[in-house]
């Protein structure tokens, strides 16, 4: 006999953080068991969460378009902050602020209590933050923080080839097989929920889009002609002009 439907309600997965998790646990079978294989090698990946932090930070410096986000001010940072890209340097002092900020992070990644919805929350404001919201009071009130999904996503990715290229090697007597492959399938789960927790907030629902369309349709379909009058007006009398010079041109060349 086929096994039961499973019903998801739509609308509840996309405004309700406890019923989105539930569903993404259950699909991907983030469990107990795959919490407690994250547990179980937190005593061997605490201790390269400082390496792990330095060699991200390396890697967002190896691009503008990602060491640029490094200039802006944060939270709690009283220091001199780097003027411009060539004055930021990975030993900065803000750069330790934000390495602190990583580091609880990748911790927390083997060491939260999944079965506490607080851990949910705290991940699910790592990806707000980034959208430019105060995901943490400290945020309120401040400068924005900006980066950009994409940056976010491979961000993530390159996390994970990382922490998994860390256990891949241990040997059987430090970490046993069956221990290491349930960690290695875990990590993977995990940061494909933190991602999702950073999608949420940077993309629109189908509903969502489609209101928005229709607005900027609406918009457009009462817009005032005469305005587009005046705004082909201009380009019609730069054109004209132009006709002119080009045949001003061509008779002195005649």
């Amino acid at each position: 006999m086929a096994a039961s439907l499973k019903h998801v309600d739509r609308t509840r997965l996309h405004n309700d953080l406890a019923y989105r998790v539930a569903w993404l646990r259950d699909f991907i079978g983030f469990d107990k068991d795959a919490a407690q294989a994250l547990h179980d090698v937190a005593p061997l990946m605490g201790p390269l969460v400082p390496t792990v932090v330095d060699a991200v930070y390396q890697q967002l410096f190896t691009y503008d378009y990602t060491k640029q986000v490094f200039l802006r001010r944060n939270e709690g940072f009283a220091g001199k902050l780097a003027g411009s890209l060539d004055e930021l340097m990975l030993d900065n002092e803000q750069i330790k602020f934000r390495k602190d900020f990583l580091s609880v992070w990748a911790k927390k990644v083997f060491t939260a209590n999944y079965d506490d919805e607080r851990t949910w929350q705290y991940l699910d404001k790592v990806g707000l933050m980034h959208t430019g919201a105060p995901g943490f009071k400290h945020r309120e009130g401040k400068e924005p923080l900006h980066v950009d999904l994409v940056a976010c996503e491979i961000l993530l990715g390159w996390v994970e080839d990382i922490l998994l290229g860390a256990l891949l090697p241990l040997p059987a007597d430090v970490l046993p097989d069956d221990k290491k492959h349930a960690a290695i399938r875990a990590v993977n789960k995990i940061l494909w929920i933190q991602q999702d927790l950073f999608q949420r907030h940077y993309v629109r629902t189908d509903e969502e889009n489609a209101a928005r369309k229709k607005l900027l349709v609406g918009q457009a379909s009462t817009a005032d002609p005469s305005e587009k009058i005046k705004q082909w007006a201009v380009p019609a009398a730069a054109g004209a002009v132009l006709v002119l010079l080009v045949q001003k041109v061509l008779a002195q060349l005649a």
